[in-house]
């Protein structure tokens, strides 16, 4: 393999193309939608049915609260899975669980995702629970989640045309600005005062797109709606507009000033450093539909008390950020700036 690893985190789209898309195991016409970068979900046709599934690890932070980050762990996994369009029905669930857990906290970690999963009419169908030397927290496992509908039910990239609206919710760095706030209450509080920290603890539970995309499906889907979705993790907003473009070839304009900001935001941003567009937002929902659809899945998002707005369109081609009526091209960030402020914040600087 000629490109190399990133430092940390998800690997690049280069490394994707050269090393994995290639080698993908047996080839299967029942495949819909296989691996992509930029892509939530693998879909796979079962007699007359699509089935969803993704994977991801199983991300427990015991710093957030035990319950707090259970529920964070679980919304991770339903919040890939749901951008199929398809409801979340399976969960196989892997713990492989550092030695220093206790009965008390896995019982709270447990008991908290058998309360979202029965929420949310999701059965735990396999798993593995153990604690072995040598490993440690966040990454404490792996997780399928599985969701199923008719073949005409889920959403992906291919379906998208140019013209399509482009819609967010919450707006950027929802997840950067949310864990700064669980984890560093006490510098927020120094420098904003008490009442902000308190305030920026709410963004903690916006980590998560579940009732999001369940809400915006309701409104139809490919033609009669909806016709892909994202959630802009890793490299935010900037990254999941370029994946999505790239995943369906496809180009996007979108202006800046469009884009939500929810409170406390731009204030924890400035304050470690980083760019809150191009920051992780687990919680940030991109929704591309015909524009005829549009304020029907704004008035669906808002009846929730979304933020959301139509940021821009698709084109045939190109990436186009508008900012004070300038154009300039809209590239991948490639390095979330998330993880070095995090860990940097981690040792005190």
């Amino acid at each position: 393999m000629k490109e190399k690893l990133p430092e940390i985190g998800k690997i690049s789209q280069r490394v994707f193309e050269e090393l994995i898309y290639p080698r993908l195991g047996a080839k299967s016409r029942n495949v819909l939608v296989g691996p992509m970068h930029g892509v939530d979900t693998g879909i796979v046709r079962i007699g007359n049915r699509a089935v969803a599934m993704t994977t991801d690890p199983v991300f427990i932070v015991p710093e957030y609260g035990w319950e707090r980050a259970a529920w964070f762990a679980i919304h991770i996994l339903l919040s890939d899975v749901v951008t199929s369009g398809l409801a979340p029905r399976y969960l196989a669930i892997d713990f492989n669980l550092p030695m220093e857990i206790t009965e008390g906290q896995l019982e709270i970690v447990w008991k908290t995702i058998h309360r979202e999963c029965s929420h949310y009419g999701v059965a735990v169908v396999t798993g593995h629970t153990a604690r072995y030397g040598n490993c440690g927290y966040p990454m404490v496992g792996g997780a399928t989640v599985i969701a199923e509908g008719g073949l005409s039910d889920y959403v992906a990239p291919e379906f998208v045309r140019p013209g399509d609206s482009i819609i967010v919710t919450k707006g950027p760095a929802i997840e950067a600005s949310g864990i700064f706030a669980a984890m560093f209450p006490d510098r927020l509080a120094a420098k904003f005062g008490p009442a902000f920290a308190r305030k920026a603890e709410k963004l903690f539970y916006q980590m998560s797109v579940v009732e999001d995309a369940l809400a915006v499906v309701r409104v139809g889907v490919r033609d009669k709606g909806v016709t892909a979705m994202h959630d802009a993790t890793e490299c935010g907003l900037w990254g999941g507009l370029y994946e999505m473009a790239q995943a369906g070839g496809f180009g996007v304009r979108v202006t800046k000033e469009r884009i939500p900001v929810m409170p406390c935001v731009r204030e924890i941003c400035d304050l470690y450093g980083i760019d809150p567009y191009k920051s992780i937002s687990e919680g940030t929902l991109i929704v591309m539909c015909r524009p005829k659809k549009a304020n029907q899945v704004l008035a669906a998002l808002r009846r929730r008390h979304v933020p959301c707005a139509v940021i821009g369109e698709v084109t045939r081609k190109g990436m186009v950020l508008v900012e004070n009526d300038r154009e300039t091209p809209l590239v991948h960030p490639v390095v979330d700036p998330f993880w070095g402020a995090y860990f940097g914040a981690l040792k005190g600087q």
